[in-house]
């Protein structure tokens, strides 16, 4: 069996950003996002920016890091991937110079073609439709909409006017809303100039200075309108499907949005299915500006940018999750337990398929041979990837040990990594293209011993990876046959740059030896237009929730994890669409599901 658990079990390089509004302080994170994935000669490749490479699996399950050619735009964001024919087209995005496209039918060899580009974009997208013809989306603004229009296929200059396809509307669609859950409106028009001459002001700049076309960007930085972005086509069935992202990157709520047309250039219309990619809660939230592919079984995948934004707005990773066209022909992403660990072979046959084995480690005890206050030993077990717990040093005699209270069968584990803010002078040169910044390229590790225990005294090794040559900040570890542990002790790490080790989660899966939890019990009422309140009772046999929300009872394609009962605001509904809920309670025994109550 070949199994993966989100995000992906790669190496995210370090970057050292010179964000100006920082007055050029470094902010240094692991960074990987806007992850274009392609099948190309029987092998999966996954570009995503800021890597200087390609990640390459032959399963979906486990993936290789190679580096690109510095000849391709690599510190430029959001680079697009399509095959046409037997050659692959890469491009990437910038704002301030005409975007160059290059071609290759060796993408690990090159060479790689380059072809003169003649216009800037941001987050571009390259579609071949089955007549030939070519396509090219783009757009990142919360200004500007998501344009297209059609390209001359040998030179891949445009034929056409840039038609605008996509726009915002986050006062009726409420999963394009900024904030943490969708939780900030839009300003308003006196709101916004009310802050711009706030900002003019501050700036001791008068209005009359400022450059007409730069107006709009200056109005768009008060707006609180939603990034719209990332685009991407698909085409099932003679019609087409132009995918989107919004709000922002840096929100739980980032997801991927879809319209639907039967012409490549549209008319648009909203999908009923949406937001299609959606995973606002769990330990790693965030599935937005991503694509779509289909396998070499003929099933459909999804792979996205996930966020912690705790370092740096854009400190994110990259998961992958089954999708695929319903028989309505709506587009759907399964990420009811989207982090959790997932078999592909099994997700090949049933998109929809249970997970094989349950969370056995959430709000379990844990302890350490230190820590650093604000960052204690049992924030490694709160599924929360933007907490952590820290060393009080760099020693390799440090450990953290996880009690599951009883011994359970397990069955795999998750050592998630996390960087408290690091304060070390740039190892290279600042380079200043859409960011100003330095991608790190030095090979570090990222080294620990995992042991288990029955009874806390005799310890046998499950993974010792003390003298690993790779840097897997989320690495996974399987055990199909499983086996018995109550107690699980990490131990003898080093990581990146001498950093104190930090853990965000030492996250176990197994199967327990109860029963599954009662029929979870819950309320549900529609807030105005955009929102509903679910207030889940608390139960003592529950470790969680998931919230699964849809247009009908069999099309529940929207899901919310959360480990706390109460009322839980969702603010993903789009005006005057009806909606039926679902609540689903987990234990570490299994799910029950809950009965579906249509939403008043």
């Amino acid at each position: 069996m070949k199994f993966f658990c989100n995000p992906l079990n790669v190496n995210y390089r370090y970057q050292f950003n010179a964000d100006p509004r920082r007055h050029g302080e470094l902010q240094i994170c692991r960074e990987a996002a806007d992850p274009s994935m392609i099948l190309f000669k029987g092998r999966y490749y996954i570009f995503a920016s800021m890597t200087l490479g390609v990640w390459v699996s032959d399963d979906l399950a486990y993936w290789e890091n190679h580096r690109l050619p510095d000849t391709l735009p690599l510190y430029d964001y959001a680079p697009d991937v399509r095959v046409i024919g037997d050659w692959v087209y890469f491009c990437a995005s910038s704002r301030d110079y005409n975007c160059d496209r290059w071609r290759t039918q060796d993408i690990l060899n090159g060479p790689y073609e380059k072809l003169e580009g003649n216009f800037p974009f941001w987050d571009p997208n390259l579609f071949l439709d089955d007549d030939g013809r070519v396509y090219f989306y783009w757009g990142c603004s919360n200004v500007t909409p998501i344009y297209g229009v059609e390209l001359d296929p040998e030179t891949m200059n445009p034929k056409t006017e840039p038609k605008a396809l996509v726009e915002g509307h986050p006062f009726k669609i409420g999963y394009e809303r900024f904030g943490e859950n969708n939780s900030l409106l839009p300003a308003t028009e006196e709101e916004i100039d009310a802050q711009v001459k706030a900002f003019h002001e501050a700036q001791g700049i008068p209005k009359s200075m400022i450059p007409k076309e730069v107006m709009p960007l200056i109005r768009g930085m008060f707006s609180n309108r939603p990034y719209i972005e990332g685009a991407w086509m698909d085409k099932h069935e003679g019609m087409y499907y132009l995918q989107y992202a919004a709000p922002g990157t840096q929100y739980n709520t980032y997801s991927d949005g879809v319209y639907v047309s039967d012409s490549p250039l549209g008319a648009f219309t909203l999908a009923k299915n949406n937001p299609y990619s959606y995973k606002p809660g769990g330990f790693l939230p965030g599935a937005g500006h991503g694509s779509t592919m289909e396998d070499k079984e003929g099933a459909l995948w999804h792979t996205a940018t996930m966020r912690i934004s705790k370092n740096h707005d854009f400190e994110r990773r990259v998961g992958l999750w089954r999708a695929g066209f319903d028989a309505d022909g709506e587009l759907f992403c399964n990420q009811r337990y989207g982090d959790w660990p997932m078999n592909v072979e099994e997700l090949q046959k049933d998109p929809w398929c249970d997970p094989k084995w349950m969370l056995l480690s959430v709000w379990k005890p844990v302890t350490a041979s230190s820590f650093v206050p604000g960052h204690e030993p049992e924030c490694a077990s709160e599924e929360n990837v933007q907490t952590w717990w820290r060393a009080s040093s760099n020693s390799r005699d440090e450990w953290l040990k996880l009690d599951l209270g009883e011994v359970q069968n397990v069955h795999a584990v998750q050592v998630n990594f996390a960087d408290d803010k690091i304060d070390i002078p740039c190892p290279g040169e600042i380079r200043h293209g859409s960011q100003a910044r330095y991608i790190d390229e030095a090979s570090h590790v990222t080294q620990w011993k995992l042991e288990g225990s029955t009874d806390g005294e005799s310890w046998f090794v499950i993974a010792d990876k003390s003298e690993a040559e790779s840097d897997l900040s989320h690495d996974l570890v399987v055990s199909e046959e499983g086996f018995a542990a109550r107690y699980l002790r990490l131990s003898d790490m080093a990581v990146p740059y001498a950093q104190n080790p930090c853990v965000s989660g030492l996250r176990v899966f197994g199967l327990g030896h109860g029963k599954k939890p009662h029929g979870p019990r819950y309320a549900v009422e529609r807030v105005e237009d955009l929102d509903m309140m679910v207030d889940i009772s608390d139960q003592p046999d529950a470790l969680g929730w998931n919230i699964l929300f849809g247009e009908s009872p069999d099309k529940l394609y929207h899901s919310y994890m959360v480990f706390a009962a109460g009322p839980r605001r969702v603010g993903a509904l789009i005006r005057d669409r009806d909606y039926y809920v679902r609540v689903d309670v987990f234990n570490e025994n299994g799910i029950t599901e809950g009965v579906c109550i249509r939403l008043q």
